[in-house]
């Protein structure tokens, strides 16, 4: 018969409880790696959609500047280029998409905003700033990778698997998110913004418009401007008293659970804001604003508690409802609102 004595029957412990716990490690970092590849994916993902999106908008400003004639060679010629700058943006392979993204930054930076209209201008603006914010997270969610793949333990165990290595995409940064068509942002602030439910999970929107475009008008959720020595929570509680009368219990948030970033033009000023939005269950009230300022008083219509299917219905009016895809996006601030867990707030347009 085999006996161990006390020190082998030791060091063996110690074996194992060493495996086991390579094991563990090696298991768990095999699975934050997958986690941080399917992040790199989709915020590739979302880069591609915010590149792709600013190619539409800049053919949009071609056949702005190229006009039905053009009486400055010049400019239709620049108008030429940019729509062919545009097409091969939009059909580019990985290889290539940086080149020809550096391209057609160029070939913006060149357009004369003057000729646009202010709503193209606000639109190229928004384009910039979103593939400005969806390049940080993408290279940011690639560089986090970088730093797990790259790990000698990581690699001689091969715990990556057979995922290829992200790669980082550099084109060219503007000093602010409006530098790209030469404008100046009047106003930069930060939202705090809230998706308000009833008990029918409806949402409940405000209907408003730019005093200057008084014909033209959207709807939008419950919110506003951060104040100093604010916190996003407090201006939240805040905006909800102003604009509908009701007084709530910070804890009672939820969030914040998405983040967008919007370029505007209103009431002759362009505004750059970065919204964050919180979510919250309220039982069904009579809407009676208590401290509107004059602006809001001026420019706030009407208000309507909304399914999903009226909002879409809303946009098929021609009336735009921000954020964009609210209707799309109603299920997860629903989930939300019944989950007091920490959420990751991620990027919205």
């Amino acid at each position: 018969m085999i006996t161990f004595s006390a020190t082998t029957v030791l060091v063996l412990g110690l074996i194992a409880v060493l495996v086991l716990a390579l094991g563990v490690w090696a298991y768990s970092t095999a699975n934050r790696l997958d986690r941080l590849h399917v992040r790199s994916d989709q915020s590739w993902q979302a880069l591609d959609a915010a590149l792709a999106r600013r190619a539409v908008v800049a053919r949009a400003v071609a056949m702005s500047e190229a006009g039905p004639v053009s009486a400055d060679p010049r400019r239709a010629e620049r108008a030429t280029q940019l729509a062919t700058l545009a097409d091969r943006a939009e059909r580019a392979d990985r290889g290539d998409r940086e080149t020809i993204e550096n391209q057609l930054s160029a070939a913006l930076s060149l357009v004369d905003i003057e000729h646009l209209r202010p709503q193209l201008v606000a639109e190229l603006a928004d384009a910039e700033a979103r593939v400005l914010i969806a390049r940080r997270f993408h290279n940011d969610a690639v560089r986090d990778t970088l730093a797990l793949r790259t790990r000698k333990p990581v690699r001689v165990l091969h715990l990556g698997g057979t995922a290829p290595l992200p790669h980082y995409f550099e084109i060219t940064e503007r000093a602010t998110p409006a530098a790209a068509t030469g404008l100046v942002v009047h106003v930069t602030r930060t939202s705090a913004r809230v998706v308000l439910l009833d008990e029918q999970d409806r949402v409940l929107l405000l209907r408003g418009h730019d005093p200057m475009i008084p014909e033209v008008a959207f709807w939008f959720t419950v919110g506003g401007g951060v104040e100093p020595g604010e916190t996003l929570r407090d201006a939240a509680v805040r905006e909800i008293r102003e604009e509908t009368g009701q007084r709530v219990d910070p804890a009672a948030l939820r969030g914040p659970l998405w983040r967008r970033v919007a370029v505007f033009p209103f009431n002759g000023e362009l505004i750059r804001s970065e919204e964050l939005f919180f979510t919250l269950r309220s039982p069904g009230f009579q809407w009676r604003p208590a401290d509107l300022t004059a602006s809001e008083r001026r420019t706030i219509t009407d208000h309507r508690w909304c399914f999903a299917d009226d909002i879409r219905a809303l946009d098929a009016a021609g009336e735009a409802v921000y954020p964009y895809h609210l209707d799309e996006l109603l299920a997860e601030a629903v989930s939300a609102v019944a989950d007091d867990t920490e959420h990751v707030v991620r990027s919205i347009r």
